[in-house]
């Protein structure tokens, strides 16, 4: 059983008043008897679940893997017809699944190795589970057993109806009990005195920079952790275009800071051309695209470096069980020898390609579809006012707009549902494929939800104006309902609605602490967040030249947003599962693209700009000169970001080294094994 330690005192004192140590399920193996049983996990049953389905669920949880279970431990809660089961792990599970997991601990001369059981002993704090693994690493070994927990035949589940309770062979428990009501939510508990520690490092001072990222990825996993990491980054890098922004604006003249260019056009209309000079447009749009890639170059360099410190450069997802939504025809797996569900991959590229990929496509060309009916009923909404100027027309003028934005919640909404259904259709073995298919999927939508109309009103009406104004409200409203959704709204609700709920609970003793947390809502996870920066980064890449002052406003946003996702994660929601990762996936990609993206975006909004064009016709150069030069500029400001990023290697030169000795010693360790297995044979 996993040892609490010295360190875990007030941690022993809270988990002793709400549960009975007699009361655990018991283990064989000497090594994992421990006086003390740290709660890891909840399970949270339906109310009215029968004595008999909680005994067998506890018993197939305690029971070992090679008869079909999980190897775990198990707590009944209060008493044996509760609605909760509270489960910890035994030491030996718990580095069984670090090696079935690839994670890295330290060896005993303090290199990251990838930790093998055979050679458990020569790895550093090997007996003490608190502080050889996270208690995110801890949890996230619980779920990983749980979600893999199969049926070793067909078998009837006792106290539940036989339309629902039937399982077949190799058919996965936990999510058949889900599918049958028997299993509400499965989700980790808090420590409250680690998670004290944590706020009060984390949020609850007055530093306004820098992050404790180690406590954060050891509390809520390498997940949470990379992403705050990424926002803590990339703050940071919002400084320097900040300053280039603020000085063009205010310092150099025509940088946009309202004393313009007036114009007198025909008719006696006066026009204030207030965008930046020729010279500020050139600095900003080259600089928005070189700083765009070293960003995102200088990141991976940053988390590779994370990776290796937090050990998950050695992950080894595709070797590890399917997720619990795969299925197929059951067969030997190739690799690993083991029996599961089988799937052609040549089906799921099928599947993919004539079903996934026309269905997207059709859902952002309605999104097209949806933009040229607003600019059409716009129109037709002006020229009816202008005709009657009535109240009644003055009033239809916002009609398109209202219209507008019911119908892309409502296709969003749809889209993300189908999204959803697809990728499960799909049936992807891996948890990080089928994370990564999903995302790609509503990344394309949200792009063309969010910058479709930036693009129309810059490249086909051609109105920077226009196109400055809109930005400049989009960046300031978005801020302002953020900062109220994120901030203000969940401040009043956690002071002055969850407070009084929480002080009895803490001033009651005989309140079941364990039970209280299921009173949260379930965390929505990081999904939205990241969506926020990249449309934050999108802006920032493709327009900032039309606007400078956006890295300012970006830049006080996001030193807000750290303590706000900070505070929320910590204190609104229940704590999340957080799988291993070296990375932050697919949205990494994403932010890349968006840089390769932002090279186009920025030559031709140059080439639009009023003032370099009146510029380049008073230099006598042709409007056919003028394209062709930026076609040359275009292709020239490629090339430079692709020698940046051959340049800037991904991950420093001792990362690389550590990341080739971490394979090396793994061969060793595997040619060690054979050995030892062959001499056995002998």
């Amino acid at each position: 059983m996993t040892s609490l330690g010295d360190k875990g005192e007030g941690h022993r004192e809270t988990t002793t008043k709400v549960l009975n140590q007699g009361s655990w399920t018991q283990v064989s193996c000497p090594c994992c008897v421990s006086e003390q049983v740290e709660p890891l996990v909840l399970i949270q049953l339906s109310d009215n679940i029968q004595p008999v389905t909680k005994r067998w669920l506890i018993s197939l949880i305690e029971v070992s893997e090679r008869d079909g279970g999980a190897a775990l431990l198990a707590h009944p809660g209060e008493d044996e017809c509760g609605d909760v089961i509270v489960v910890s792990a035994p030491r030996c599970t718990l580095l069984r699944a670090t090696e079935d997991l690839g994670l890295c601990k330290k060896y005993h001369n303090g290199d990251m190795v990838a930790f093998s059981y055979n050679d458990r002993d020569n790895f550093r704090n090997v007996d003490d589970m608190q502080e050889f693994l996270t208690l995110a690493e801890r949890q996230y070994i619980v779920k990983y057993e749980l979600d893999f927990l199969r049926a070793q035949k067909g078998q009837k589940i006792p106290g539940v109806p036989e339309s629902q309770g039937v399982l077949k062979a190799r058919e996965n428990i936990c999510q058949k009990l889900e599918k049958a009501g028997v299993i509400k939510d499965i989700f980790p508990l808090h420590d409250k005195q680690r998670l004290t520690d944590l706020c009060r490092n984390w949020y609850s001072g007055k530093q306004i920079w820098g992050q404790p990222l180690d406590s954060i990825q050891a509390y809520f996993g390498g997940t949470v952790g990379f992403y705050f990491s990424f926002l803590d980054f990339y703050t940071w890098a919002l400084v320097p275009p900040a300053i280039l922004g603020l000085v063009l604006t205010f310092l150099l003249p025509g940088g946009g800071s309202g004393a313009g260019v007036v114009k007198e056009q025909a008719g006696g209309v006066v026009e204030v051309d207030d965008s930046p000079s020729v010279s500020g447009h050139m600095v900003q749009a080259v600089f928005s695209m070189l700083w765009s890639t070293l960003v995102m170059e200088f990141w991976k360099r940053r988390s590779s470096s994370l990776s290796h410190r937090w050990g998950l450069l050695h992950l080894a997802e595709r070797f590890a069980e399917p997720r619990p939504g795969f299925h197929g025809t059951l067969g030997i797996n190739p690799v690993t020898g083991r029996l599961e569900p089988l799937f052609p991959e040549w089906q799921r590229q099928l599947r993919v390609g004539l079903v996934s990929v026309p269905l997207v496509g059709f859902f952002l060309g309605m999104v097209v579809l949806g933009m040229t009916g607003f600019y059409h009923g716009e129109a037709l909404a002006q020229g009816f006012h202008q005709d009657s100027d009535s109240l009644f027309s003055g009033a239809l003028l916002y009609l398109p707009s209202v219209a507008h934005i019911i119908y892309t919640n409502m296709l969003g909404n749809v889209y993300r549902t189908v999204a959803m259904q697809l990728t499960e259709w799909e049936n992807h073995r891996e948890e990080s494929s089928f994370q990564n298919h999903h995302t790609t999927k509503v990344l394309l939508f949200t792009f063309f939800n969010y910058f479709a109309v930036l693009f129309h009103i810059a490249f086909y009406k051609q109105d920077l104006s226009l196109l400055r104004k809109r930005l400049a409200s989009l960046l300031i409203v978005t801020q302002l309902v953020n900062q109220c959704t994120e901030v203000v709204v969940p401040f009043i609700v956690d002071r002055f609605f969850s407070a009084p709920q929480k002080k009895q609970q803490e001033d009651d003793p005989n309140v079941d602490k364990l039970r209280a947390q299921r009173s949260l809502p379930p965390f929505p996870g990081l999904f939205a967040e990241y969506i926020e920066l990249l449309v934050q980064f999108g802006y920032l890449s493709l327009f900032s030249c039309v606007y400078p002052l956006t890295a300012v406003l970006l830049l006080l946003n996001n030193v807000t947003e750290i303590r706000a996702d900070a505070y929320k994660i910590c204190k609104l929601f229940r704590k999340p599962f957080s799988a291993p990762v070296s990375n932050i996936g697919v949205w990494q990609t994403a932010f890349e693209v968006l840089g390769f993206v932002s090279v186009m975006s920025n030559c031709w909004l140059l080439l639009l700009s009023p003032r370099v064009r009146e510029f380049c016709l008073e230099g006598g150069i042709s409007g056919r000169n003028i394209i062709l030069f930026a076609i040359l500029v275009e292709h020239v400001l490629i090339l430079v970001k692709m020698i940046l990023a051959f340049m800037i290697p991904d991950e420093p030169d001792w990362v690389r080294i550590k990341r080739e000795q971490i394979e090396f010693h793994s061969m060793q360790a595997l040619g060690k094994s054979l050995k030892v297995s062959g001499f056995k044979c002998t």
